[in-house]
Parts: C-alpha cells; sequence; structure tokens
C-alpha cells in the first residue's frame, strides 16, 4: 500500500474513533434523559406481536362477569349469596386453586352469612386486596374473614408512563407492615406446592421457584429509566392476548352449563371483564407500531402472570433477564462504532445506506432472537448511536467534500464546462492530494492563439476602451473552448491558452484523436467568431483584427502551481513549447481572418475529416529536429 493511501486510511480510522464514542457517549446521555424511552417500550411491545403464538395455558380457568351477566344479577355488586353459590360450584370440582378478583370488604346482602361460611371452609381461596393507594389516596381493606385466615393477596399492577402494564408484583412492602404477596404468585405457589414445588431463594436472596429464579426488577433494567421498582416486581412476559385463557360467564357457572370437570386440579380465577366496570388495561399485547390498541381485562393480566409463574418454574419457560447497565452501554458503543465504520470507509452514499439499513436490520434481528430467549436488550438507543454517528461522519465527509470542491472550482469553475467540472469532481480521488490537483503526465491537444498586430491596436485605443475590446474577444473565445471540451489553462495579453485531455487522463487512443478534433474545431469555430466580432466592431468604429492559432497534441505534465495563498492548474511540457511555436511560426504567412497550423501528431488524428495543406519540414526555434507542420484551411463563405 502507497503510503498515501495509508495516510489516508488512518485518517479515515482516526475520524471514526473520535466520532463513534462521542456519538454513543452523547446517546447514551439523552438516554438518561428519557428521550427514547416511549419508543423503546413500543419497540418491545412490537416483539410480542412478532413472536410465534405459545400453546394454550391449560392449567388456569378464567370466570368471566360481563355485561350479560350483569343484566342477569341485576346488581353490582354481585350479592354474597351470588358468589357464595359460585364458590361452591367452582369448589364442587376440586380446583387446586381459587383467585376472587373482587373487592369484598364489606357484606352485599342477602347472603352474608353463608359466604362468610364458604371463606372458613375454603383453604385454597385467596381474596384480594389493593395495597397501594389510589389516585385518591385511598387503599382498599381486604374481606376480614380471608384476611383473618391469612388468604389475602394484593392485586395491584404497575402501569408505566405510557399507561401500559409491563411489570408485575411477586410481593409489596408497604411501610409498617410485612410484605404482601401478590394475587398471581400466590395462586401460583398454591398449585406449586401441589407439585411438589416450595419457595427457595439464591445466594443474592433472589426467589427460587422450582427452575426458574425471579430477579427483581430495578429502576434502570431493560428501556427503563429511573422507574418505581418498589416491591418485588418482574418484566411481565405475557403469554396469552385477551381471549387466550378457557373461560366461562359467571351465568353460565351458575345455570350448571358447564363441562364436568372444567375446574378440577386448575388454578381458577374469577374476575370482571365487563366493559362498564373499567377494569382494562393497555399492555404489551395491546399493539405495536401499527396494530390498533386493544385493551385487556385486569383478570387476564393476573393470569398472565399466573402462567408466567407456572411455566418457568415447572417448564423453564423464560423469564425476561435484562444486561447490566454496563454492558448495555458496550452495545451502545459497539453500534456507534459500526455506524461510523460503514459510513466513513464504504466508498458511495447508496451502498453506505443500504448497508446501514443492512445493520439496523440485523441489529432489530439480533434483539428479536435474545427476545424469543427470554432477554430485553436495547433496541432504540444502539439505533439512534448506530444512524447518529453514521450521519456525524456523513456530514464531516460533505463537508470536506465541499472545501475541496472550492478548492477544484476556484481552480477549474472559470475556466472549464460544467460537464468537464463534474468529471473532474468525480475522480477526484485519484486527481487531488493534499488540496493540489496532482501533477500527471497526459497525453493532451495544446491549442494557443494571438492576435495579429495587436500591439499597434493597443497603442491606438485608450486603456479602458483596449480592455474593453479585448475582454469582449476574450469571452468569446473562452466560451468555444469551453464548448469544445478544452479547458483554459491562462490569459497571456492577448494570447489564449487552452487544453484538451486534461485533467482527466485519456486512456485510449481514441479518445486523444478526439481531443485533436475538438481543438481543431475549437479553432474554425473561433474563426467564424472572430469574423462576427469584426463586423459588429466595424459598425462600432472599432479596429478589427486577425489571429493566428498554433495547435499541437502530445506529452504535457499537468498540475497544481504556486503556494497556499496562490494556487493555480497549467501544463507545461515540449507540447506546450510546440503549439506556441507554430502559432508565431512565419508570422508573414496568410491565413487570412485565421491561420491555423497543426503539428504532425494532431494532423494524423485530423486527416480525411478536415482539409489541410502540408507546409513540409521546417525548422521550429528551440527544437533541434526539423518538424512537419500543416495547415488547416477554413471553409470559404
Amino acid at each position: 500500500m502507497k503510503w498515501s493511501a495509508l495516510k489516508q486510511q488512518m485518517w479515515r480510522w482516526r475520524v471514526v474513533a473520535l466520532t463513534a464514542p462521542t456519538v454513543a457517549a452523547i446517546v447514551i446521555v439523552l438516554r438518561l434523559t428519557g428521550v427514547f424511552q416511549y419508543l423503546a417500550w413500543d419497540t418491545f411491545d412490537q416483539f410480542f406481536h412478532w413472536r410465534p403464538l405459545e400453546p394454550p395455558e391449560e392449567r388456569i380457568v378464567i370466570v368471566t362477569i360481563d355485561e350479560a351477566d350483569l343484566n342477569w344479577v341485576r346488581k353490582w355488586p354481585i350479592s354474597d349469596d351470588k358468589i357464595a353459590k359460585l364458590l361452591l360450584k367452582i369448589k364442587a370440582q376440586k380446583p387446586r386453586a381459587i383467585g376472587l378478583d373482587l373487592y369484598r370488604n364489606f357484606p352485599v346482602e342477602p347472603g352474608y352469612e353463608q359466604l362468610v361460611k364458604v371463606f372458613e371452609s375454603t383453604p385454597n381461596l385467596i381474596g384480594i386486596e389493593k395495597v397501594s393507594p389510589d389516585n385518591r389516596g385511598l387503599n382498599i381493606s381486604p374481606q376480614p374473614i380471608l384476611s383473618k385466615k391469612g388468604q389475602v393477596a394484593a392485586n395491584d399492577v404497575v402501569v408505566d408512563r405510557d399507561d401500559k402494564i409491563r411489570r408485575g408484583l411477586l410481593f409489596l412492602n408497604p411501610p409498617n407492615r410485612k410484605a404482601v404477596p401478590g394475587f398471581a404468585l400466590r395462586l401460583a405457589g398454591i398449585y406449586l406446592a401441589g407439585e411438589g414445588i416450595n419457595p427457595d431463594s439464591v445466594e443474592n436472596g433472589d426467589l427460587k421457584l422450582g427452575k426458574a429464579v425471579f430477579r427483581p426488577f430495578e429502576s434502570n433494567d431493560g428501556d427503563y429509566i429511573e422507574a418505581d421498582a418498589a416491591g418485588y416486581q418482574i418484566i411481565l412476559n405475557y403469554r396469552q392476548p385477551t381471549g387466550g385463557f378457557r373461560s366461562i360467564s359467571l351465568r353460565d357457572v351458575l345455570q350448571n352449563r358447564m363441562k364436568k370437570d372444567l375446574f378440577r386440579g386448575r388454578i381458577v380465577v374469577i374476575g370482571p371483564v365487563a366493559s362498564s366496570l373499567n377494569d382494562f388495561f393497555h399492555t404489551s399485547l395491546s399493539g405495536g407500531f401499527i396494530q390498533e390498541l386493544k385493551q385487556m381485562a385486569g383478570i387476564e393480566i393476573q393470569a398472565n402472570i399466573i402462567s408466567q409463574i407456572l411455566s418457568a418454574a415447572i417448564e423453564g419457560r423464560p423469564l425476561i433477564k435484562t444486561w447490566p447497565e454496563v454492558i448495555e452501554k458496550g452495545w451502545i458503543f459497539f453500534w456507534s462504532f459500526i455506524g461510523a465504520t460503514i459510513a466513513g470507509k464504504l466508498p458511495n452514499w447508496g451502498l453506505s445506506i443500504g448497508t446501514l439499513l443492512v445493520a439496523g436490520g440485523i441489529l432489530v434481528g439480533i434483539a428479536y432472537l435474545a427476545f424469543l430467549g427470554g432477554w430485553w436488550i436495547p433496541v432504540v438507543p444502539p439505533l439512534a448511536a448506530l444512524v447518529g454517528s453514521a450521519s456525524a461522519i456523513a456530514a464531516y465527509i460533505i463537508r470536506l467534500q465541499y472545501q475541496e470542491q472550492q478548492k477544484m472550482m476556484t481552480l477549474f469553475g472559470r475556466y472549464v464546462s460544467p460537464q468537464i467540472a463534474d468529471a473532474i469532481w468525480r475522480d477526484r480521488d485519484q486527481l487531488l492530494k493534499q488540496g493540489r490537483l496532482k501533477g500527471q503526465k497526459l497525453t493532451a491537444t495544446v491549442l494557443f492563439t494571438d492576435l495579429k498586430n495587436f500591439t499597434v491596436i493597443a497603442n491606438n485605443l485608450d486603456p479602458e476602451e483596449l480592455m474593453d475590446w479585448l475582454n469582449e474577444y476574450m469571452e468569446a473565445m473562452s466560451e468555444i473552448v469551453l464548448a469544445h471540451g478544452g479547458v483554459v489553462d491562462k490569459f497571456i495579453g492577448d494570447a489564449v491558452m487552452a487544453v484538451f485531455g486534461v485533467p482527466i487522463k485519456r486512456t485510449t487512443e481514441d479518445a486523444i484523436a478526439n481531443d485533436a478534433k475538438a481543438a481543431v474545431r475549437c479553432a474554425q469555430e473561433m474563426a467564424s467568431a472572430l469574423k462576427s466580432l469584426n463586423q459588429r466592431w466595424l459598425s462600432q468604429g472599432r479596429p478589427t483584427v486577425a489571429m493566428r492559432v498554433g495547435i499541437a497534441t502530445g506529452t504535457v505534465v499537468a498540475g497544481s502551481l504556486g503556494g497556499v495563498h496562490r494556487l493555480e492548474y497549467t501544463t507545461i511540457g515540449d507540447c506546450v513549447n510546440l503549439a506556441a511555436r507554430l502559432e508565431s511560426f512565419d508570422k508573414s504567412m496568410d491565413g487570412g481572418i485565421c491561420r491555423i497550423l497543426i503539428n504532425q501528431r494532431t494532423y494524423r488524428y485530423i486527416q480525411g475529416i478536415f482539409t489541410t495543406n502540408l507546409i513540409g519540414r521546417v525548422e521550429i526555434r528551440g527544437r533541434q529536429q526539423l518538424t512537419t507542420i500543416y495547415q488547416v484551411l477554413l471553409a470559404k463563405t
């Protein structure tokens, strides 16, 4: 590898090495402010919708209280006698556990005494209380009999700031009280005890049930930022969507419209699903980016938590785990580095954007596969780092390219056609070196023009009129050069030097021939333009003039010359000198309004296309050998 290429590679890696950690640090700081939290939660929810459906949970049955049941009993809260009859019918089928997700903190006659007897005779029945105060600062006491028997649990839920439930409570730690188990944990515990699985703890005190260790949620787990981690919370791994559990209505149970062993050996939970009772919540299954939001009844959420505990403890179904913060930060740094590398190393924007999209897809794919295995790893912050670092590098490169383009246009902008300027810019990597156009050995065609008797004309015009007259001529000639794909190298008094075949190297004889033809056509059009100028000048009382043109094809050296404050693109070499000598050769030779002399090589490329006349082998000042030259004749008009 050449030293210049190695330096460029080192420069690119330096930019990547500076940009990637800077962008990653910014993303981490933004993440701590919660900027990404809602979008990150939605991404997590979307994974639930992409995940294949799991087998139905057979160990849980929900007894629902719907609108039809309310119309049938015509009372809310439902009377104690109806609840007592319901519990007796369920109890008769010997369920493993019964969960009553209804507040019964005061009698609802008739039937209170009957209900008390059922409570006292049903040791596997768990009632509820609300431990955490509601938005009015109130909590709800448990049913007194069940509380006395220790058959009460908390049915409190944890609602995120976007009003979705993604976490469940295994225990609550109310002030001045012992820890209160969650409703789902209490029911799952009864079932697991029947399977010979009892609560245990590991070294750090985390709850262990069978095959599962339930690590308590911490405030910055997953994509949470400073969340309330009070109590013993877990991230919910929902199993069944709304309507996914086996269910039967209260009325069907009371009217004996149920299978004989529907409840046998199962956990039975009783709760409302009537829309008028407003016991509904948004969850991870409610909807993702494009799905319609659907709420889930509170009793179904409790059933999902029970199922999560059972399946984790018995079958080893994954719990949702998260990385330590240091690994999550490293993850963000990694993707920031990937984004910076993509933008900094790939040769064009189309490929960079395509690769960036692929990288983003890989990131999402990795996170989704990890989710299927029970891991919640960040998606949105590393995606922001990926795009952010790529954008930062792109902005930096665009700025550098703009500066390079300005330098190049300073050299060429007024002296080349837009098409050549675009071509130069496309090949800038080959042409530029440290802000200068590199010196190149090229085969080009050089054109020199000069005005006959200019000194006499200059002496007869005042300075202002002379400059106006000369600028009008120079502008017309320059436009013709640009129109034929040439580069105006310089103006020397009344002389114009133009080059065809720079700065982009011609690699074929056909391309070199095309430059020679373009130069000759340019000279002929200059003659036509000068004829028109003379006619106008004559009508204005200005002097008229004739011109001489010398054209030579050969090897030149082209590149930038000058210092930091003044830099010009120029062409030098024997071919340049020859073109200048051809222009000034034998000034007594008549050529009409425009005499055009060319060298042997130019003639070889244009013969048969233009009318020429062999002048012969002549002595050219500054050259030791004789030079064969030709005159290109103008069309007669």
